[in-house]
């Protein structure tokens, strides 16, 4: 992970809006056999081009493939593992149940499904896949200005939340086979010359939905590290500054007043192998949270990347307040370890997009200007 010691850096957090043909390739479904489908595959390569076009014409520095081939951030892997054929229990979110008109009205259906669960034994069988992502971000960046590349990973605990254990004897039992498996998906990434950014809101989404909504603060926070030590063993073998992680509290627009507060579990986040921390860091309800870092310092060799425009309003934050949001993080954790980014992904669900597609664009211009302007009084 490159650092900057002129300028503030820019990146984002994965997921960006697909192609109207695209997604409707993807809403229509079957996306097992999608992979065999060529004409499906052509539209994802297209897709791949044309945002990694758009982000480097943006001025977007790390830059990637904007997820463009899969239905989700976490579940795309029931196409790359075994094991996966269970039914899961329903999502619930504790903060919108306590608004359910609202709830209805926003959600709908979406975060009242159940996406499956782990009904057998757990192994990695999609390399012929995720070699084909990787080709179409690596020939899409080809001539196009950027600094690095990364791609995202589900991590072994996300995977873990919304895909049910139906088969293991232990939710510890689980995580490892999960953990053992993805180790090879990350590993492939990293060899291929890729940052690998492991996607982790379960260490603080998690808290309000299923399960772990009715746990104490301490039962959370042993689960919590579980699913840390989970993470560290699949990238035991990558040098941490080729890895990013991301942590995040849910990309909805609610209440999220039973979101657990980042310094609660900053000991635990802390702890991961990845240098990079991508953090929402722009909301209303974690937006103060920078003042932790004025009595905690930021261990030496990790990288904050801050969210600093968000990802559920069609507000386009002005250039000013992007350099405002940039400036206090460099006060409290030095210019040097910040990269500026957003709260989470656009379109972190292929069909999931509270942004219009020509404002995510343009929030991420304002992004790239705020952090020029930052840059103009922080050097």
């Amino acid at each position: 992970m490159k650092r900057s010691t002129e300028r503030i850096l820019t990146t984002h957090t994965g997921s960006l809006t697909r192609p109207k043909k695209l997604l409707e390739m993807i809403e229509a479904g079957g996306m097992r056999q999608r992979k065999d489908d060529p004409a499906f595959q052509a539209e994802v390569r297209s897709a791949v081009a044309d945002v990694v076009r758009r982000q480097a014409h943006t001025g977007i520095d790390v830059v990637n493939d904007g997820e463009q081939g899969r239905v989700s951030y976490a579940t795309y892997v029931t196409q790359r593992l075994s094991g996966f054929g269970g039914v899961g229990q329903p999502m619930t979110i504790s903060d919108l149940d306590d608004v359910p008109e609202y709830r209805d009205r926003v959600m709908g259906g979406v975060g009242r499904v159940a996406m499956g669960g782990c009904n057998g034994p757990v192994s990695y069988t999609g390399i012929a896949e995720l070699d084909r992502d990787i080709d179409n971000l690596k020939q899409a960046l080809a001539g196009q200005p950027h600094q690095e590349a990364f791609m995202s990973a589900a991590s072994p605990g996300v995977i873990a939340h919304f895909l049910d254990n139906e088969y293991y004897p232990s939710d510890e039992a689980y995580l490892t086979a999960l953990a053992d498996a993805m180790k090879v998906e990350y590993e492939r990434l990293h060899q291929a010359g890729l940052l690998l950014q492991v996607d982790c809101p379960d260490l603080a989404m998690a808290r309000g939905q299923k399960k772990f909504a009715r746990l104490s603060l301490r039962q959370f926070c042993e689960a919590a590290e579980l699913r840390m030590e989970a993470l560290n063993r699949a990238v035991a073998g990558i040098p941490p500054e080729a890895m990013r992680m991301h942590l995040c509290w849910g990309n909805y627009e609610g209440p999220h007043h039973h979101d657990i507060e980042l310094k609660e579990i900053i000991n635990i986040v802390l702890k991961a192998r990845p240098a990079g921390i991508v953090l929402e860091a722009c909301n209303p309800r974690h937006e103060h949270e920078w003042q932790l870092f004025e009595s905690i310092r930021l261990p030496p060799g990790k990288v904050m990347i801050a969210g600093v425009i968000d990802t559920v309003t069609n507000f386009v934050e002005h250039p000013e307040l992007v350099a405002q949001r940039i400036e206090r993080w460099a006060r409290v954790v030095g210019r040097d370890n910040v990269i500026a980014g957003n709260d989470c992904g656009f379109a972190s669900g292929a069909s999931f997009m509270a942004v219009h597609p020509d404002i995510v664009w343009m929030k991420l211009k304002s992004l790239v200007d705020g952090a020029r302007l930052a840059s103009s009084r922080l050097w």
